[in-house]
């Protein structure tokens, strides 16, 4: 479905350019909408993206600056291993740094697969053969969802840092401790909009996310807090093809009942499941290089 888009891609620089010991360099795209799109690529020493890349995507309203990204793209190179690390447009032109909850909200949780297409098609277009897909957080729940449904040659693993979960108890106890009003209430009223043909509409107020009070479209809403069971990670897992790494931290107290939701299926091949000892959601210090190195094993 991508390769129609090839054409509507161009980088900011060759590639083909780059010195063997290259570090981190930008790169841009122009995505079918028109919308710049950034990425960070960091080749290891003596390597080429014909090497291998892994494609790594960031968590809920974030970017590719924040620590855990930085971090895992230092730590992989070190292991001789390149990544490209996209910050997702949500929506608006040449995105950098957190999300702006001001900025009212059109963005939608699917539209991360579609970028991580652009990208994936992007690599392919500079002679890359070896793609490992990887994502923290919400961008691990985009990414397995992504690797589910597209189940491309050029993937050849999976890796899931502390991805996302979800149960509708929890979903509505968090948006009312959030937000300050029931999600039942807000999401019937967006829902009304989308019926009527108004869903990019916008409902003043509501807030969505990590946002409260912000303004927010009927669409936008919805895509984030409708009932879909693709929501809850594990359940992706047995839908995705490629050998899958599933990375936990045992004091992870924002992704809740991942390990115990994946144990039950690490059969220790087609899917492995790593839980690094007293680390929180985000692998801070030294926990970051425990996660590179369960990604370097995984993969090499």
């Amino acid at each position: 479905m991508f390769n129609t888009l090839k054409t509507s891609l161009f980088a900011a620089f060759a590639l083909g350019c780059l010195a063997a010991n290259a570090q981190a360099q930008g790169v841009t795209l122009k995505s079918p909408d028109g919308l710049t799109l950034n990425a960070n690529l960091q080749l290891a020493d003596g390597k080429t993206v014909a090497d291998g890349v892994v494609l790594l995507t960031h968590g809920t309203l974030a970017h590719n600056k924040m620590e855990i990204i930085v971090s895992l793209q230092r730590l992989l190179a070190e292991r001789d291993i390149s990544s490209l690390a996209p910050t997702l447009s949500l929506g608006l032109d040449s995105r950098t740094g957190m999300y702006d909850c001001k900025v009212p909200a059109t963005h939608k949780h699917s539209n991360a697969m579609v970028e991580i297409g652009l990208w994936l098609e992007y690599l392919k277009g500079q002679g890359v053969k070896n793609v490992v897909l990887a994502g923290h957080s919400r961008g691990g729940n985009q990414t397995a969802w992504f690797a589910a449904r597209e189940d491309d040659a050029i993937v050849s693993k999976v890796v899931l840092i502390a991805p996302q979960t979800w149960t509708e108890e929890a979903l509505a106890k968090g948006f009312e401790k959030t937000h300050k009003q029931t999600l039942a209430k807000a999401f019937a009223a967006a829902q009304a909009k989308v019926d009527s043909g108004k869903g990019a509409e916008f409902m003043k107020g509501v807030g969505v996310l990590y946002c409260p009070g912000a303004d927010v479209t009927a669409d936008s809403f919805i895509s984030y807090y409708e009932k879909d069971d693709r929501m809850h990670t594990p359940n992706l897992l047995p839908m995705i093809a490629k050998p899958v790494l599933v990375i936990a931290g045992s004091e992870d107290k924002v992704v809740k009942g991942l390990i115990e939701a994946v144990e039950p299926m690490a059969d220790g091949e087609k899917i492995q499941l790593v839980v690094i000892d007293e680390a929180g959601h985000f692998f801070l210090d030294f926990f970051a290089e425990d996660a590179a190195d369960a990604i370097a094993e995984f993969i090499q």
